[in-house]
């Protein structure tokens, strides 16, 4: 099981950017995906998990409205369409996986709690929104 995760940069505020996670070795539809990130001197958070399977989504407060996460079955890819970056958004993301989930009713639990404590991790991408 491995994941890659992609696309970060800079950005100015009020840009967009799009992290793509790519897994290989294994079926990205049969996990929760989450997309977490850390700031600087600050802990892990997570910021949203999907479960493509059952089509349920999870979205921190503070990007609801303007972060959106989808899966592609096809690539085997989930994505996190960022809008409207905020600097408080700078941070290292990271995709993570937990599962296989295959019962529905857990797959949406396991979403819904969205916990950094998941099973597989990708390495990093970087993201930097200046103000």
């Amino acid at each position: 099981v491995q994941l890659q995760a992609s696309g970060g940069g800079l950005v100015q505020a009020g840009g967009s950017l799009r992290l793509s996670c790519a897994g290989s070795g294994f079926l990205l539809r049969h996990y929760v995906i989450g997309w977490f990130r850390q700031a600087p001197g600050k802990e892990r958070e997570a910021v949203s998990c999907i479960s493509t399977n059952v089509g349920s989504t999870y979205y921190k407060d503070s990007v609801k409205g303007r972060f959106t996460i989808s899966g592609d079955n096809a690539e085997n890819t989930v994505y996190l369409q960022m809008n409207s970056l905020e600097p408080e958004d700078t941070a290292v993301y990271y995709c993570a996986a937990a599962g296989p989930v295959i019962d529905s009713v857990y797959s949406k639990m396991v979403v819904a709690q969205c916990q950094p404590g998941m099973k597989f991790w990708g390495k990093g991408t970087l993201v930097t929104v200046s103000s």
